[in-house]
């Protein structure tokens, strides 16, 4: 699917979902795209399938349930090798998410939680075990989101 395959309604459905996928029905969506409950469905179905949509996740306060650190790794790794690293990245205990980086030295910049240093720690030990330099660590103290303001079908009017 390409950005042409995407339409206004696709987008409303996606500014939506972002919003609020927990409490946003295919009839709430339908009033706002003025369509069919049925036809929101079958889009919603069909991004799904061809991974535009590619899950539905809570957005979790880490320091509220108990994780008060946030902390970024920026990452080295051979070109050829950094993007079949992703998987195993993720799998280590305390990461929440990898990015993969297309420019600069870092090439992938590594999220991970913890209640201490002493979380934190082992996360970057097994990233060196893997090959991996670690090359810059920052501290975060918060991290909003917001739906991507170009699917909000108020702005595109605009």
């Amino acid at each position: 699917m390409t950005d042409g395959d995407i339409d206004d309604v696709d987008r409303a459905i996606l500014y939506a979902l972002q919003e609020d996928a927990r409490n946003m029905s295919s009839g709430d969506i339908a009033e706002r795209t003025d369509t069919s409950d049925s036809t929101v469905r079958k889009r919603i179905q069909r991004l799904e399938s061809e991974d535009v949509i590619k899950g539905y996740s809570a957005s979790v306060d880490y320091q509220k349930s108990g994780y008060p650190l946030r902390m970024l790794l920026y990452c080295t790794a051979s070109i050829p090798d950094r993007g079949d690293l992703i998987a195993d990245v993720l799998a280590i205990d305390g990461v929440v998410s990898v990015q993969e980086l297309v420019t600069g030295e870092q090439n992938l910049l590594v999220t991970v939680v913890g209640e201490s240093d002493d979380d934190i720690t082992p996360v970057a030990q097994e990233l060196l075990d893997m090959g991996l330099t670690v090359a810059d660590e920052v501290l975060v103290r918060t991290h909003e989101t917001t739906p991507f303001g170009r699917f909000d079908p108020e702005k595109s009017d605009e």
